[in-house]
């Protein structure tokens, strides 16, 4: 008797363990019914213009006294976003339908205006895909700590997530038909991506930013891009703050600069400059190595870079000079070497006059000289303003490695 209960017992104990598991997916929530944020993009709007107050988290009598700002938002069509590539004229899932829906919403905050934007969708958005946001301009020479105090609180936005400062408004990325790509934002995620592959910008994602932000010795940038003819994205330079604003913008030859300064492989970019005794010639940058050796002097930090580069000669532009021999190719290294010390030096100059230390020189003063960093910083306007005085030393030795082929 006593063993049929106590198999009973433990029958009962198997039965309510397995029933956990054989009930089934009980909060399920398919796909189809998420609207899936894509990309977002956010403008500040005039002050004398009429836009519409949805009232969706305040009162009319609330009186909020703040600007507002307009939200594009990008969200995929169930169905319609392509799974590979194209055949015959058509992408997959959808054949010449609009893959992606694009809404525009306001609102006095990034939050205000998510919280119009599920006002006007009947699926719950979600943020989990979300992987590109640009902003104007002048929204980021006004203050972003409203927009990253939302994303950096919300548990569905990526680290990994890519920020970016448009020349003009930012909504005009979310309509852009590029023939490469059926998806706007997939295509500018694609163009970052093998930007960074290809040596052309740093993997500068937006927790990189609040990161680069959150040191006294440092200061973040982003990148810096512009819209041609509706169709293709031009990744314009560096997008550099101070104070938590953007100060200035950089060239994009000046991005291959930043790169050599933190020795950041692979190299990607082709310096064209007009040698005294050789004529026009490019050389790209394959390779970046850099030292950076930190001491006092007059009793202030000083700074020297030793940037090492191995480049290729990639085209000789005035052919009737020989650069054949190995003397010749040391001369020529010797000229380029004065070129890149001079975009190097110009690119320091302008970060100095905007106190904006993108290169962290103020992490390497406090890695090195602890008393010194106590003594005199004390919160990060302290190093900006140092940093705006620093006095740095630029060496570079350049290495030109391949010459290429040519067929006498």
């Amino acid at each position: 008797m006593n063993n049929g209960i106590y198999k009973r017992i433990i029958l009962l104990v198997a039965l309510s363990i397995t029933s956990a598991f054989l009930s089934g997916c009980w909060d399920q929530l398919e796909i189809e019914d998420r609207a899936l944020v894509l990309g977002l993009s956010i403008d500040s709007v005039p002050a004398n213009s009429e836009t519409e107050d949805d009232k969706t988290t305040h009162l009319s009598s609330a009186n909020i006294n703040l600007k507002k700002i307009r939200v594009t938002a990008q969200i995929a069509v169930p169905g319609r976003v392509p799974l590979g590539p194209s055949s015959g004229g058509e992408s997959s899932g959808g054949g010449n339908q609009n893959p992606v829906w694009v809404i525009q919403v306001y609102g006095y905050s990034l939050d205000d205006a998510m919280n119009n934007l599920q006002q006007q969708i009947s699926d719950p958005r979600y943020l989990i895909h979300l992987r590109v946001i640009i902003i104007s301009e002048d929204i980021a020479r006004s203050n972003l700590h409203d927009l990253n105090d939302y994303l950096r609180r919300n548990p569905e936005v990526r680290r990994r997530t890519w920020l970016l400062v448009s020349e003009g408004e930012a909504s005009e990325f979310m309509n852009i038909n590029p023939p490469l790509q059926r998806v706007p934002t997939l295509y500018i995620l694609s163009t970052l991506e093998k930007a960074v592959t290809s040596g052309k910008f740093p993997a500068n994602y937006m927790g990189v930013f609040w990161s680069a932000e959150s040191k006294w010795g440092e200061s973040g940038y982003l990148p810096y891009v512009s819209l041609h003819h509706k169709e293709n994205m031009l990744i314009k330079g560096l997008a550099y703050f101070s104070g938590g604003v953007m100060v200035g913008s950089t060239t994009p030859i000046e991005i291959g600069a930043y790169m050599a300064m933190k020795g950041i492989n692979p190299g990607g970019y082709s310096v064209l400059f007009n040698s005294d005794k050789f004529g026009p010639v490019i050389l790209k940058t394959n390779d970046r190595f850099t030292r950076v050796k930190v001491q006092l002097k007059n009793g202030k930090p000083h700074i020297t870079y030793n940037v090492f580069l191995d480049t290729a000669l990639d085209e000789h532009i005035n052919s009737e000079a020989n650069i054949s021999s190995s003397q010749a190719l040391k001369e020529l290294e010797i000229e380029s070497q004065k070129g890149v010390i001079q975009i190097l030096d110009l690119l320091i100059k302008e970060t100095q006059q905007a106190h904006s230390d993108i290169f962290g020189m103020g992490e390497y003063v406090r890695a090195y000289m602890p008393s010194y960093w106590k003594a005199h910083v004390h919160d990060k306007k302290d190093w900006e303003e140092q940093y705006s005085h620093l006095t740095v030393d630029i060496k570079v030795n350049s290495n030109i490695n391949r010459v290429g082929l040519k067929e006498e």
